[in-house]
């Protein structure tokens, strides 16, 4: 008997202690950063692309015309340069519950140096997420930096 109340017991702290996957709040995880090496004189160079994994109870992300809108907001470390970008259209897949992967283009910042020397910065990005009500996400710090070299 006295096994059975020590399982039960365990069993009730974990789940007590289980974090809930879908908040009021909407959660956001780094994936991923590619290319992680770009170059400000290459004509037609693709920016960074950041892959964040969003979650949220509600759904109420995205972009829907004369609707409320929602914001991806990114700082670079490097100025401390913060925008913020609308978020994509999910109106189809906007729902309770909602899990997505979302691909953002990063921005990217040349600090200029005397004389127009050519350099090479690490650029990380701050990264979090507001849905229709407001509601602010954690904030990440993606892991992996990308080589910028300032023509």
């Amino acid at each position: 008997m006295r096994k059975i109340m020590v399982f039960a017991a365990a069993c009730l702290f974990l789940a007590a202690c289980k974090k809930d996957k879908f908040t009021t709040a909407p959660q956001i995880k780094y994936k991923s950063i590619s290319p992680t090496s770009v170059s400000s004189g290459v004509v037609g160079a693709a920016p960074p692309v950041l892959t964040l994994s969003i979650t949220d109870s509600e759904g109420d992300l995205g972009r829907k015309a004369g609707k409320d809108t929602s914001w991806i907001y990114i700082k670079s470390l490097l100025n401390n340069k913060l925008d913020s970008f609308l978020f994509p259209d999910i109106e189809l897949a906007g729902k309770k519950n909602f899990q997505a992967d979302v691909l953002v283009n990063l921005p990217l910042y040349c600090k200029p140096r005397p004389g127009g020397v050519r350099h090479v910065d690490t650029l990380f990005y701050d990264v979090y997420v507001k849905d229709f009500a407001e509601n602010k996400s954690n904030t990440i710090r993606t892991e992996n930096g990308v080589l910028f070299t300032c023509q």
